[in-house]
């Protein structure tokens, strides 16, 4: 075997080593990263027609420009929206739903966003009966909403609350539209409904003289009971200025909206999430300023760490600049430069000196056996003077064999030169003790 071919075998293996440190560390990467960003993602939204219907439709348009088809899924309402969150089988990865429904022990892989917008609770109830106070709708035909809804879940535990139960009263499950409808037509007396201001039955409801809205002067006591719950007051007039509905400024009870996503989702997707949150409801309402959301609170689950970075430095910096894929692809590829540079580096600026250590290494361990010959030879311990000159030889041989690159050739001719050396001292003794 050639010397070129001896040092090209030899630093194969250094190449293998290098390589296989090297995929490592990019395996080792892309596992910590993460998979790509999925290319369809399921929500959970509302029944048609209602804000989180709404919501979605606006969410969905907003991440088809990022390449992201948003998947929608219709539901009674916040209620139905947590089960399916929960259940990691129904393909469902986010939604939304008001505070007050789960807590972080019966939603253990659910994360908050933040908060997105109030939800009032509206109690309306035909102008034809006589009311003054809620226990007063005993009796009465009362829609609290469809199951799996979040009006419903307030509506039954306010009622509760007031004395109103099945056991007084004729409850329905109607939603938003079928509840509006009914008080017109005076198929029910009153309705509890969970919707936003911008919901077209509640601004119906509120300029009718048909219907009217009731208040709750007690609304600081429901906020003190139910910490989740906020006070809102409704101006006098909004309703219909004309013929000044409400008559007077109401107080409202509400929780807030909060988009909720499992605690698998892939972060770019929760950027895009955030990113479309801040484009939707920032902007300034009849019960918000611009700006006060979304915002950085968690209601019944714990902020995301996304999220709290979104909110604390805003998108993460490249898809402030590029396209969403681009922008993820460019981050990974930085990511990876990480491990490799701190891989490649070291293997470059490090391996000729542990080549060069391996070269002396194999040298210097003729030169520890020489020495012991020698040591032998002056001490007179060894064997005879013909089995040192056989173990001379050998040594020789062996040092005849050893291919090194030239730059150590000076070592193996240093060697062979100390074995001559020996080899004549050994010659000489055995020339003394045949003349002996």
């Amino acid at each position: 075997m050639s010397i070129r071919t001896t040092i090209a075998r030899n630093w194969l293996w250094v190449y293998i080593a290098a390589g296989t440190v090297i995929l490592a560390a990019i395996v080792g990467t892309f596992l910590w990263l993460g998979p790509m960003p999925p290319k369809v993602v399921v929500m959970t939204t509302g029944a048609p027609g209602s804000a989180y219907d709404l919501y979605g439709q606006q969410y969905k348009a907003i991440l088809k420009r990022s390449g992201v088809e948003l998947r929608l899924m219709p539901s009674p309402g916040g209620v139905e929206n947590l089960r399916r969150l929960n259940d990691p089988r129904s393909g469902v990865m986010v939604g939304f739903a008001q505070g007050g429904l789960t807590s972080p022990a019966q939603s253990p892989h659910l994360e908050s966003l933040g908060t997105l917008s109030y939800e009032p609770f509206w109690l309306f109830y035909r102008t034809n009966i006589q009311f003054q106070r809620v226990p007063d709708l005993a009796g009465k035909k009362i829609s609290v909403g469809p199951e799996g809804s979040g009006t419903r879940a307030l509506a039954l535990k306010f009622f509760a609350l007031n004395g109103i139960d099945q056991n007084v009263a004729q409850l329905f499950a109607f939603d938003t539209n079928q509840a509006g409808d009914a008080l017109f037509n005076g198929t029910i007396d009153a309705a509890g409904m969970l919707e936003s201001w911008d919901s077209p039955t509640v601004r119906k409801l509120l300029a009718s003289s048909e219907v009217s809205l009731i208040g709750f002067p007690r609304a600081d006591a429901y906020v003190a009971l139910y910490p989740y719950l906020n006070k809102l007051i409704l101006p006098m007039g909004v309703g219909n200025m004309a013929t000044n509905r409400p008559a007077n400024d109401v107080n409202l009870i509400a929780p807030k909206t909060s988009l909720i996503v499992r605690d698998e989702l892939n972060s770019g997707i929760t950027a895009l999430l955030l990113e479309a949150a801040q484009e939707l409801h920032s902007g300034a309402g009849i019960f918000q300023k611009a700006g006060q959301f979304p915002a950085a609170e968690q209601v019944d689950v714990p902020l995301s760490q996304d999220a709290r970075q979104f909110y604390k430095s805003g998108p993460p910096f490249l898809q402030r600049y590029l396209p969403f894929w681009l922008a993820t692809l460019v981050t990974r590829l930085l990511v990876l430069l990480i491990p490799l540079v701190g891989v490649v580096y070291p293997l470059v600026r490090f391996a000729p000196a542990i080549y060069a250590w391996s070269m002396r290494r194999r040298i210097f361990r003729l030169y520890g056996e020489l020495k012991v010959i020698e040591l032998e030879l002056e001490t007179g311990r060894g064997g005879s003077t013909a089995q040192m000159l056989a173990q001379l030889e050998r040594l020789d041989e062996r040092a005849n064999r050893l291919l090194v690159p030239n730059a150590f050739a000076q070592f193996l001719y240093q060697v062979r030169n100390h074995i001559a050396l020996v080899r004549a001292r050994l010659q000489d003794r055995a020339r003394e003790e045949a003349a002996a």
